[in-house]
């Protein structure tokens, strides 16, 4: 018996997943593993959100909430947009679900029709491809080399659009090259998505606050005020937070593109958990001091990453502009042969490779439609990247590639 429905047959799991549940896996079998493959802040949420949980848990904020979010958090959204992003909307005009990723899913769900087009930038976030498929659209893939810094350029944009187009996703920065748009940079997309008055554009800005070298950041549609009316703004705590677990994300955009997505949400999960939500509003109304010092860690970290990346000989990681991977390219290791006589023939063996000889957990290129690379996560201690860094030198020096 099939139990499966077909549209699920094009459909991936998680790679990063799959990266971290291998680590797992080898740990629980005793072997020394560094997992480098989930995306997952290691500090813990700071004190004043979980105490701001455990006071609406004890005012009996337990009941079902408004399936978009409860007030408090909508509006909490609302003053962040305006306060951060110079963006100014209502509170019928967001939506609080169940992480970024779902809605990302009840914008897909709520908008596209057999077939329907959309554009994503590769690497991507590879949930994105996935959402589509899923929902019967057409992912359009556009490769963005590490020669212009993983980034989309007009051009490319403007040859890719066709009348079946709905939407383009962008990432700000992006997972996994943690590549940075520069002001100009989101003006010339905009100057090229402003003749197409039907595209619907998704600007997943989730990693917003993690940026480096004085970076500072602009939204998307604050960057073009004309394409306010048709961009889906979308964010949440988890990364900034160090909130992965409590499972919110928002959403802000048209109010009838918000309706549809809410009622989307009314059929899958009635709304997001109200404990939850108490906390997200203390964390984008309360101090960020601890936002700084996360950013600044990532910094130091991927800082360390790249030093030591530029000493191992095959490798090469140009310095990310944000988030908290790096984007390694493997080309100088693609055709060695390890000890066994194997051939690394792509970046899926060179990242197999990595996992079996160094225990370095770590997520191929090639899962984000862009090879050849591995991802890895700067998400962990100095002392953890050291460590890692120590064993993938050790492992590519045991290679014995073509001259």
């Amino acid at each position: 018996m099939k139990f499966a429905a077909s549209r699920l047959d094009p459909v991936k799991p998680s790679a990063s997943a799959w990266a971290s549940q291998a680590a797992k896996e080898a740990k629980a079998r005793g072997e020394d593993m560094i997992d480098l493959g989930l995306g997952e802040p290691d500090f813990d949420t700071p004190a004043h959100i979980v105490e701001a949980a455990h006071q609406a848990a004890l005012r009996g904020e337990t009941r079902y909430p408004p399936t978009n979010g409860t007030l408090e958090m909508r509006q909490a959204v609302v003053d962040k947009l305006a306060c951060e992003n110079d963006l100014r909307y209502r509170v019928d005009e967001v939506i609080v679900s169940n992480g970024a990723k779902q809605v990302l899913f009840n914008a897909m769900m709520a908008t596209l029709e057999q077939g329907d087009e959309v554009l994503m930038c590769a690497p991507y976030f590879g949930q994105y491809k996935d959402i589509v498929l899923i929902l019967g659209g057409a992912p359009v893939v556009l490769k963005c080399p590490a020669e212009n810094g993983f980034r989309l350029t007009p051009e490319q944009l403007e040859a890719a659009i066709t009348p079946k187009t709905r939407w383009i996703m962008l990432n700000l920065p992006s997972n996994p090259a943690g590549a940075v748009y520069s002001d100009d940079d989101l003006r010339a997309l905009g100057a090229v998505l402003a003749k197409f008055p039907d595209l619907l554009i998704l600007s997943d800005e989730i990693y917003e606050h993690i940026l480096f070298d004085g970076r500072t950041f602009l939204s998307f549609a604050a960057a073009n005020p004309a394409l306010k009316d048709r961009t889906l703004t979308v964010n949440g705590v988890s990364k900034a937070y160090a909130m992965t677990g409590w499972r919110i994300g928002y959403g802000a955009g048209p109010k009838p593109l918000i309706a549809a997505m809410t009622k989307v949400q009314s059929q899958i999960c009635s709304g997001a958990c109200a404990i939850a939500q108490a906390a997200a509003a203390a964390a984008l109304n309360g101090p960020q001091d601890d936002v700084r010092r996360f950013c600044a860690a990532f910094e130091e970290r991927r800082n360390l990453v790249v030093e030591r990346i530029a000493h191992i000989d095959g490798l090469t990681l140009d310095p990310p502009g944000g988030a908290f991977y790096g984007l390694i390219g493997c080309a100088g290791l693609i055709d060695a042969q390890t000890a066994d006589g194997d051939t690394l023939t792509d970046d899926a063996e060179v990242t197999a490779y990595i996992l079996k000889d160094a225990g370095i957990a770590a997520v191929p290129g090639s899962a984000y439609e862009l090879s050849p690379f591995f991802r890895i996560s700067t998400a962990a201690s100095m002392d953890v990247l050291g460590q890692a860094m120590d064993r993938i030198a050790v492992s590519v020096a045991k290679l014995k590639r073509k001259t």
